[in-house]
């Protein structure tokens, strides 16, 4: 089963190396890993899709906890989250036709075009893996030159409970 394991550290060099060894070190495989900046610039926020049974999954939270700059470990295959990611994908597009027919398919999946030259667009595609795969096979047959995938990034979604409890909180102040 696929997990989404995110993991909140400090904001120092050797930090990836250290995560992504861990991983290797035991012999689990990272399907994608992005890293980034907090709000707070002395952390970083890593998302890491990774496959494993629950026996597994549980194993590499315990070790990354482990870890001297890891502050928090998060699995949020447990939870309600979004998960997007996104993709450039440059096209040949040197006759009007195919000009015309990736502005659709770019229109239909509220992508945009970000850069553009008499032969080719590269568009600009943000959202599920579902909706990433469909555009690039509709873009296919117009002739894809280059691809390029971020990895997943995710958030856990806010509990409408708590929510709730917050704005009625609020309304009585």
């Amino acid at each position: 089963m696929q997990h989404i394991i995110n993991i909140l550290v400090e904001n120092k060099f050797g930090v990836l190396s250290r995560v992504s060894g861990l991983f290797s070190g035991r012999g689990f495989n990272i399907e994608t890993i992005s890293v980034g900046p907090t709000l707070d610039p002395s952390m970083s926020q890593m998302t890491i899709i990774t496959m494993g049974d629950e026996r597994i999954i549980e194993q590499i939270i315990k070790q990354l906890n482990k870890l001297i700059d890891v502050i928090k470990v998060v699995d949020l295959s447990e939870k309600d989250y979004i998960v997007r990611e996104t993709a450039l994908i440059k096209i040949h597009t040197s006759r009007p036709e195919d000009r015309g027919e990736a502005l659709r398919i770019t229109e239909i999946f509220r992508a945009r075009v970000v850069d553009s030259t008499p032969a080719t667009y590269t568009i600009e595609i943000t959202g599920d893996e579902n909706k990433i795969d469909a555009i690039i096979n509709l873009l296919r047959p117009l002739g894809i030159k280059d691809i390029v995938r971020t990895g997943k990034i995710a958030i856990a979604r806010e509990e409408m409970k708590a929510v709730a409890l917050q704005e009625a909180k609020k309304i009585r102040a």
